[in-house]
């Protein structure tokens, strides 16, 4: 009880300054808030009794024995202590904040993590004390994200501590993957998604896992080595079966064929069939080397499965590449008569076009010089001896199918041959045939031709700076043309007018896309000022509001600011170098800082709804909201005087906060969450 002096008794009573009673209401609200509102609510942060606190009634005795157990592995495993808290709400303040204020009221010791959720609210806060180094805050955002929130979102109350165990387990674990990396994306399980490891079981985990294997090429070596080191040894025993089996059946079918179409038909899939047995004896030999007792380090192990898992790949498609080719060799035998028939049927036409076609030579012989028929000249003389050849392939072709099942195969190659010689003999017709109406197009077309490349190599020289090494080789191709065809053009003008129409059209080609990347950059030019302008607007938005209410303003919409400023950068400073790449950067920038601004306005949105009523005359939101008060309090000088780092603070915790990095602002651990 306070004892008061005599003298102070009879001390007269003085009225107190209406100044100091006007700041009375803006005191007891600093007061309140350093001392955390609602000291009388449940939800308050609060001195945790137990590592499972369930305020909200969320857990029944089975749940909160499956979440006890899975906190005592981790504990047993890292020795980091996980609790868990379930309250209706976290009273206004953010989670981020709640479990901070709830960490040094239950006085954490190292190495402790805390999973805060607000089961009435639907808000959550995934904490980690800042000794646990070997845990990143990505990681931290990783479990919070991708593997609590899902539980959450189901109301898997009890699977959201889980989740926070085994996440933490697994970021805590050397050999640990939490996604399967393969180059610079990510390894989906079935059509897409990652590994979240909650409580399945064992048993679903490998499934999980052989199926995201099975979806990997397996030549691609380098996702391969990025699997955990059990999945890629179950893919290996998989697929090593599945290769033995299909080289087996593959070794029947071609016996088979081999009796039914003779050594020679099957020549190509023996070839293929012998590679690919040499490279499943490699992979068993490696299954052996691994089987054996001999032991190898977890880094060797991992290159002996990737090594047989891509030899098995190799042999796999040895076999494949050949699949097409030989059911065709299968199916000609079926209806080998039919084909003969008709093979004999285009022999006697092609026969009797012979006599008009040799007619035809005889009669340009007399009308243009040898050059000029150089390329039609020996075309009868060699489609008789097509012919010839067809008729005697078609006649062996009889005598195989004669033969009895099983000892027809010959035939398939004897039909083979007598269409491709049929082919050959039909081309060589056409060309005589055709000769006469060539060698005439090509001297009249021919002068015009000559022009039209002219003037093609032409504006390929004003273009030579823009064009680059393709249109230089096409302007230099160009010109050996037309140099062939001004010496040739009496001669050969069938065939200059040939290479000039080749020239000509790749020239063309080639102006075509120089011009229309002339174009393009131009347009990206024009397009570059608006971008930027629209850019740079949106970014300057963006950092203006989280600049003025960074109190309320989290990492997702900071993340993307920056990385919109970051564009920005990039796109003024290559502006005058590379327009492309820099409007790219400017549209980016435009993006991300939209983003960057939507999320700014969903968190001050929420934030403004957590906040209690205020009377307007004292109210403090401003300060607050605007960082100012906020990151006074939290970095220990809300009271005035010097701070925990030796600086001053100023009075009254309303100033703002001095140079210095997070760790200035008292905090004992790093967070992520969010509502769900």
């Amino acid at each position: 009880m306070p004892v008061y002096s005599s003298a102070a008794a009879a001390a007269p009573t003085r009225p107190v300054p209406r100044p100091i009673l006007a700041a009375v209401p803006a005191v007891l609200a600093l007061l309140a808030l350093l001392l955390w509102p609602g000291a009388a609510s449940a939800d308050t942060p609060l001195r945790l009794p137990g590592q499972i606190t369930d305020s909200s009634g969320v857990l029944d005795a089975n749940a909160k024995a499956e979440v006890q157990s899975a906190l005592d592995r981790l504990y047993g495993d890292h020795q980091v202590q996980l609790w868990v808290a379930y309250v209706p709400s976290f009273s206004g303040m953010s989670g981020a904040d709640w479990t901070e204020a709830t960490a040094k009221a239950s006085g954490f010791g190292p190495k402790t993590a805390l999973l805060a959720v607000a089961t009435t609210d639907r808000d959550y806060s995934f904490w980690v004390s800042n000794d646990v180094t070997d845990v990143s805050d990505a990681e931290v955002e990783s479990i919070a994200t991708n593997q609590v929130r899902p539980q959450l979102v189901e109301e898997d109350w009890a699977g959201a501590a889980i989740a926070a165990a085994e996440g933490l387990d697994d970021a805590l674990s050397p050999a640990s993957m939490t996604p399967l990396i393969v180059g610079g994306g990510v390894v989906v399980a079935g059509a897409g998604g990652v590994y979240l490891y909650t409580r399945r079981s064992k048993r679903k985990r490998a499934e999980a896992g052989a199926r995201a294997a099975a979806g990997i090429d397996p030549t691609d070596t380098a996702a391969l080595a990025a699997l955990p080191l059990d999945v890629l040894d179950a893919r290996a025993k998989d697929i090593l079966v599945d290769t033995d089996n299909a080289v087996r059946t593959s070794a029947e079918e071609l016996e088979l064929a081999r009796g039914e179409f003779g050594e020679q038909s099957v020549a190509p899939f023996a070839t293929a069939f012998a590679q690919a047995q040499a490279a499943l004896a490699k992979a068993f030999e490696i299954r052996q080397r691994l089987d054996d007792a001999i032991p190898e380090t977890p880094q060797q192990r991992r290159d002996m499965l990737v090594d047989l898992i891509s030899t098995c790949g190799r042999a796999g498609r040895e076999l494949d590449a050949r699949v097409t080719e030989f059911d065709g060799m299968r199916d000609l035998l079926l209806d080998a008569p039919a084909r003969l028939d008709a093979l004999t049927q285009q022999v006697v036409t092609l026969t009797a076009r012979v006599p008009a076609s040799e007619a035809v030579l005889t009669a340009l012989r007399a009308e243009f010089p040898a050059e000029t028929l150089a390329p039609v000249a020996q075309n009868t003389a060699l489609a008789r001896e097509q012919l010839a050849f067809a008729e005697k392939s078609i006649a062996d072709g009889r005598d195989a199918v004669a033969l009895p099942v099983g000892k027809q195969g010959p035939a398939v190659g004897a039909i083979r041959a007598a269409e491709g010689a049929l082919t050959q003999a039909s081309t060589l017709l056409d060309g005589v045939d055709h000769a006469e109406a060539d060698i005439r197009h090509a001297m009249a077309t021919l002068p015009a031709a000559i022009a039209d490349l002219e003037q093609g190599v032409a504006a390929a020289e004003q273009l030579a700076a823009s064009g680059g090494a393709d249109l230089a080789t096409a302007k230099a191709a160009a010109t050996e043309a037309l140099a062939h065809a001004r010496a040739a053009q009496a001669t050969d003008p069938l065939g200059s007018f040939t290479r000039v129409a080749e020239a000509d059209a790749t020239l063309d080609a080639v102006l075509a896309r120089t011009r229309e990347a002339q174009e393009q950059a131009e347009r990206t030019r024009q397009k570059l000022q608006q971008d930027l302008t629209a850019a740079q607007s949106q970014v300057t938005s963006a950092a203006d509001f989280i600049g003025t209410r960074r109190g309320a303003v989290g990492a997702e919409a900071r993340t993307r600011l920056s990385e919109a400023q970051r564009h920005l950068q990039a796109a003024q400073q290559l502006a005058s170098t590379d327009a492309a790449q820099a409007l790219q950067h400017a549209q980016a920038a435009t993006q991300l800082g939209a983003k960057a601004l939507w999320a700014a306005q969903s968190d001050v949105r929420q934030w403004e709804q957590r906040q209690q009523p205020r009377s307007s005359g004292n109210d403090m939101t401003g300060a607050i909201l605007g960082g100012i008060l906020i990151d006074s309090i939290l970095r220990g000088g809300g009271g005035g005087g010097h701070s925990r780092r030796g600086g001053y603070r100023g009075g009254g915790g309303r100033g703002p906060g001095s140079f210095g990095g997070p760790s200035s602002s008292g905090r004992i651990g790093r967070s992520s969450g969010g509502r769900f």
